[in-house]
């Protein structure tokens, strides 16, 4: 890819990134994803995947690597009778949404429209509905990919099994997903939008979203945060998602409604709608091409002293596009066993997501010493590691954490699949090779175990 067609293939959504692979592949077939991998082992290059371009991070792209561009791959095909979805590696949630749509079904997401589906889902992918569908990933029930030797396998419950479920959770690390199949749901519509509370009343606010998000059913997921008030001064937003009977989310006596009563709003807007219509409507708060840098920590709910740091750094946001947000994880999400998925953390918990953006030219020293400092205050609060999606090369002390006793199994599969480190995506230290008892390598086999290995399940 060359001129114009390279100039967009190394654009993301993050402004900030500049790497600069030397080819581009644009992939519209499998096949040609396999020619990307064999091509870039061929010539010792590396390799990275591009679905939508929206990791932070920036890890789509490598200096003078190799990028598969996944995006003309982006066709959804709804089996609306079996209430599942077959999704191209490059189709975006509003690609996913808007298929299932017109068979009144949605696909478990991220809050924002525009991000990949296969990176959200490999991931983890903390979204809306968690509290009633689960993540993501839980919804990911097959998937097409292309191995770091160019083979292609596809990987289902009783096809390659391990491999499955190191993709529910382990992130891009074992293969290119040139398509998946996910799990759709019949909810016709939501009844969501947004609640901002002027800033001094925020201690309040969030001590009593503290007992909504405690006594929340698994239809209501609440999210909370800190932003910037049309005026440019600090709010404390209320973001609610409720996916159940469309009567009970607008009672005025509900618990939908009562968000709107935490304290006194400077706005309230609630209203049912369909899911894609409402994760569609997001997608305007974070265009592309501003700067971007993420901080992540997950801490078991709003005690005490995570209510401290969001009041504090919460009310000095360094721009008036950055912002904390606190994704609510209970209910089904939560009822996954730690074992079943490579997703790890499973019980209730909140995700902060510290978001520093900035324009073009505006200094980025200030957005990052915010970010760096606010994530540093909830480390007492949190649990080890954090969410995959999020964690930059910067989190140098959360990495080992991020799969906890699920490592080790994600090791094995890594070390079966691509054991010279090929696919490198978000956070998955490689173990040390260990020899058999005669010193040579391990087959896959010995590394997996009976019945564990490619092609044994």
């Amino acid at each position: 890819m060359t001129g114009r067609g390279y100039t967009e293939g190394v654009t993301v959504w993050n402004g900030a990134v500049r790497h600069r692979p030397a080819i581009v592949l644009s992939c519209t077939t499998t096949a040609d994803v396999v020619l990307g991998v064999r091509t870039a082992r061929d010539r010792g290059l590396p390799l990275t995947v591009r679905g939508r371009g929206h990791d932070w991070a920036g890890r789509a792209l490598s200096d003078g690597g190799l990028t598969l561009d996944l995006r003309p791959l982006h066709e959804v095909r709804v089996d609306p009778g079996a209430r599942t979805a077959e999704v191209g590696g490059g189709a975006s949630a509003n690609d996913v949404l808007a298929a299932a749509g017109e068979h009144g079904l949605v696909a478990a997401t991220g809050t924002i429209g525009t991000v990949g589906m296969a990176g959200l889902t490999l991931g983890g992918g903390y979204g809306p509905l968690a509290g009633r569908t689960g993540l993501a990933a839980d919804n990911l029930l097959a998937a097409e990919v292309v191995l770091a030797d160019g083979s292609v396998v596809r990987t289902d419950a009783r096809h390659d099994p391990d491999l499955l479920w190191a993709l529910r959770g382990g992130g891009g690390n074992f293969g290119a997903v040139t398509s998946m199949t996910v799990r759709l749901h019949a909810i016709p519509s939501v009844v969501t939008g947004l609640v901002l509370y002027p800033w001094h009343q925020a201690r309040q606010v969030l001590e009593r979203a503290r007992e909504a998000q405690h006594a929340a059913p698994a239809d209501l997921t609440i999210q909370v945060g800190a932003i910037a008030a049309p005026d440019g001064s600090p709010a404390l937003l209320v973001l609610p998602t409720w996916a159940g009977d469309t009567a009970t989310g607008e009672d005025p006596s509900g618990p939908v409604q009562a968000l709107t009563r935490l304290g006194d709003p400077l706005l309230a807007q609630l209203e049912a709608a369909p899911y894609a219509a409402a994760i569609a409507g997001r997608d305007a708060m974070f265009p592309d091409g501003r700067y971007v840098t993420i901080r992540t920590r997950s801490m078991p709910g709003l005690v005490d002293d995570v209510i401290d740091v969001v009041e504090r750094f919460g009310g000095r946001l360094p721009t008036p596009l950055s912002g904390m947000t606190l994704h609510h994880f209970h209910g089904a999400a939560a009822e996954v066993a730690t074992a079943d998925t490579a997703f790890a953390l499973r019980g209730p918990h909140l995700m902060a997501e510290i978001l520093g953006i900035r324009e073009a030219g505006e200094p980025g020293e200030p957005v990052d010493s915010w970010a760096d400092a606010a994530s540093a205050a909830l480390a007492g609060s949190a649990f080890p590691g954090g969410y995959a999606n999020l964690l930059g090369p910067e989190a140098a002390d959360q990495l080992a954490g991020v799969h906890g006793d699920n490592l080790p199994r994600l090791q094995r599969i890594k070390a079966a699949v691509d054991p010279e480190g090929v696919f490198s995506a978000t956070p998955l230290p490689m173990a040390a090779p260990e020899p058999t008892s005669g010193g040579a390598p391990a087959s896959v086999e010995d590394q997996l175990g009976a019945g564990h290995g490619r092609g044994l399940g």
